[in-house]
């Protein structure tokens, strides 16, 4: 087996191949949280781009936890005209498209929401983050209720489905955390009711759409912190999610306070030591499941790709940031004009003599650039992208600051 083969998921779905582009947090949504004509264009090319999934940046459920101002949300005041223009462009160079479901939970930022809604009062130990409040019995029906009607709201818009974010310290991420989750009630405490908001999340949203529509979860391989979410915890739960009627679990790893997942390697390190960052991790969930495991996380050479799909660690490939330097690296990879995808981090300063943030924010300010005027800028410095992100996510905070005082 490998990267160019096909899959065909449980509910009878087939992907044309192994290569999925990951969520990243495109932040180009307009001051009414609606998709822009930027970010429908750069999902037009990563469509023709090869891949056989693309998945939304996080599309948060709830206006007021967003992940980012410029988050795209999809709830009854989106624009769907938009939202289906977005799923169309999606789908226009023969991809499949899913919304990645959110709540941002505790991380969301206090400039939006000074007392965001949590599993409980435990504040994220970064600045700009407020303390905040433990959801009620009622909130957890809400906030269920919620996730449903995104997304049935998503396949309205011709979505092919839906990625429910249970990963990187979101509200049901946190909620699986026993760090934070401090409960003592039917949402806390054994594992059994850490995962109760997760999983009934996932039981309604498929019990609301179509057989046909993919429903998948994004899910922490670990934290990484001390008595967080642990690894023999994540088998666990991928098992209960299967139970519950998934086509396949993406895993990943970390949080704000840890951030694993956005690792990126300096020209002193190993690059191949640092494929693959949660493959091992993988390896014991896909052991443990029947359904398809995508592991999102570092992957850049094929050869790499093509053992850990034959080796059975995982049967799909995730990848964010290649999409940013060549949105048609896929097929190039596929067809083995290339035997590695663009890794621009490497050739970074080491992330240590940088900002805290500073890489991830220079990709995120190449999205913006790639979706405004169709191409990045790779030669700009790491720096100087950072700061570019800054500004652009004040900007987007101010802008939707003044619409919700009209």
């Amino acid at each position: 087996m490998n990267i160019g083969q096909h899959l065909t998921l449980p509910n009878s779905v087939t992907l044309k191949n192994r290569i999925v582009k990951s969520a990243m947090s495109e932040a180009l949504a307009d001051e009414y949280n609606n998709p822009t004509q930027a970010q429908i264009d750069l999902f037009a090319q990563w469509s023709k781009g090869g891949a056989a999934l693309l998945i939304t940046g996080n599309t948060p459920v709830d206006r007021m936890h967003l992940e980012h101002a410029g988050n795209f949300v999809l709830d009854p005041s989106s624009d769907m005209k938009r939202v289906s223009a977005l799923a169309a462009a999606g789908k226009s160079g023969g991809a499949k498209i899913l919304a990645q479901l959110a709540h941002a939970g505790r991380q969301t930022p206090e400039a939006i929401n000074a007392h965001p809604t949590s599993i409980s009062d435990v504040q994220l130990d970064l600045p700009g983050y407020g303390k905040p409040t433990p959801a009620s019995e009622a909130e957890f029906e809400e906030i269920i209720a919620k996730f449903v009607r995104s997304a049935r709201l998503a396949q309205e818009a011709g979505f092919d489905g839906v990625e429910v974010h249970a990963a990187h310290g979101y509200l049901l991420s946190s909620a699986l955390s026993p760090r934070i989750n401090t409960r003592t009630d039917r949402w806390g405490g054994a594992l059994e009711n850490r995962a109760r908001l997760a999983i009934e999340v996932v039981r309604a949203v498929r019990k609301a759409v179509d057989p046909g529509f993919i429903v998948a979860v994004k899910l922490n391989s670990s934290d990484f912190q001390k008595g967080g979410f642990d690894h023999a915890d994540s088998v666990q739960v991928a098992v209960m999610l299967e139970a519950e009627g998934v086509d396949f679990i993406e895993i990943s790893g970390g949080n704000f306070e840890e951030p694993t997942a956005y690792q990126h390697a300096s020209k002193s390190g190993s690059t191949q030591i640092r494929e693959a960052y949660f493959l091992d991790y993988a390896a014991a969930i896909n052991d443990a499941l029947n359904i398809p495991l995508m592991v999102t996380g570092g992957f850049r050479s094929s050869n790499v790709m093509n053992d850990a799909i034959a080796s059975g660690k995982t049967d799909l490939i995730g990848m964010g940031r290649p999409f940013i330097a060549d949105p048609a690296f896929a097929t190039k990879l596929l067809n083995g004009e290339i035997a590695k995808a663009p890794a621009v981090e490497q050739d970074f300063p080491p992330a240590e003599t940088l900002p805290r943030g500073a890489v991830l924010n220079w990709f995120c300010a190449q999205i913006a650039l790639a979706g405004q005027t169709g191409a990045p800028d790779l030669a700009m410095s790491v720096v100087d992208g950072h700061e570019s992100y800054l500004n652009q996510i004040k900007l987007a905070t101010d802008r939707l600051l003044i619409t919700r005082r009209k």
